[in-house]
């Protein structure tokens, strides 16, 4: 395979401290939606971000952390561990309030990802959930990790309620990779987290890549041995109405979402645990 589909958009993001902001709703997410938000964290053992409690509505959240276990509690109560690649998937539905912070570290660094994604009408208002999965139990062929979604005879074992494929590959110097999106998939993105990601008549170097829409094959080489995100999905079919932390489909099930919210802060700012 050598043909593949035309890269419309590069960046590097946003560098915030130990955090590459590389797309957010108010950017990047019209394009890309269902995927609405992504952080790239890589920083020094001991110098990586805690994020105190905060809340969320209309979205899924999912962390990826490469080379570092997190902490993880909501407002319930729940207090969960993640190793290093495993997965922590969050459904925030009608509204959650949850804190992070990294655990000790056997790397020198810390690197992995969170992503958000807009939930579709008939999830965006309701239960929040949450699921921890082990790295043993994270789907893997050749050089794929599936996080989410379905690759080839792989399925994720978390039930999103989208259809979206959400994939780390690995390739060693040299070594190419060629990627048929699942229909009806024709949304597609990549993150060349290490080395240099031919792709398109591109080199991606730290770069996110938009690729134009349709339901073309992607072809990546390596120069130099490579880790990169790759997703596709069915493009969700909403306008994305904004909170500030929230992302719904319309202003009155935004509404409905951050009244939540603030009646589930003002329990935690009861107990103490918010001020």
């Amino acid at each position: 395979m050598t043909n593949s589909r035309d890269i419309v958009h590069t960046t590097r993001g946003r560098v915030h401290g130990p955090i590459t902001r590389l797309m957010s709703p108010g950017d990047l997410g019209h394009l890309l939606k269902p995927f609405v938000f992504l952080d790239y964290i890589d920083a020094p053992v001991g110098g990586g971000p805690g994020f105190g409690f905060h809340p969320h509505s209309g979205i899924a959240t999912l962390t990826f952390p490469l080379t570092f276990g997190i902490r993880h509690e909501v407002s319930t109560g729940q207090v969960d561990d993640v190793s290093p690649k495993g997965i922590e998937w969050l459904i925030a539905g009608g509204g959650i309030w949850h804190k992070a912070s990294p655990l000790p570290a056997a790397s020198s660094t810390m690197q992995g990802f969170q992503i958000w994604f807009a939930l579709p009408a008939s999830h965006e208002n309701t239960d929040s959930s949450t699921l921890f999965i082990e790295p043993q139990d994270v789907p893997k062929t050749g050089p794929v990790t599936l996080i989410l979604g379905r690759y080839e005879n792989l399925h994720s074992q978390i039930p999103a309620p989208f259809d979206a494929s959400y994939l780390w590959v690995e390739l060693k110097d040299g070594e190419s990779f060629d990627y048929q999106p699942p229909e009806p998939h024709n949304i597609a993105w990549a993150f060349s987290q290490t080395g240099e990601l031919l792709v398109s008549g591109h080199a991606l170097q730290r770069d996110m890549a938009v690729f134009e829409e349709g339901d073309g094959p992607i072809h990546f080489t390596a120069r130099g041995d490579c880790g990169f995100l790759l997703g596709s999905a069915a493009k969700h079919p909403h306008d994305l109405v904004l909170g500030y932390y929230s992302v719904h489909t319309s202003q009155d099930a935004l509404a409905q979402g951050e009244s939540h919210i603030t009646k589930l802060g003002d329990g935690l700012r009861a107990k103490g645990l918010i001020s």
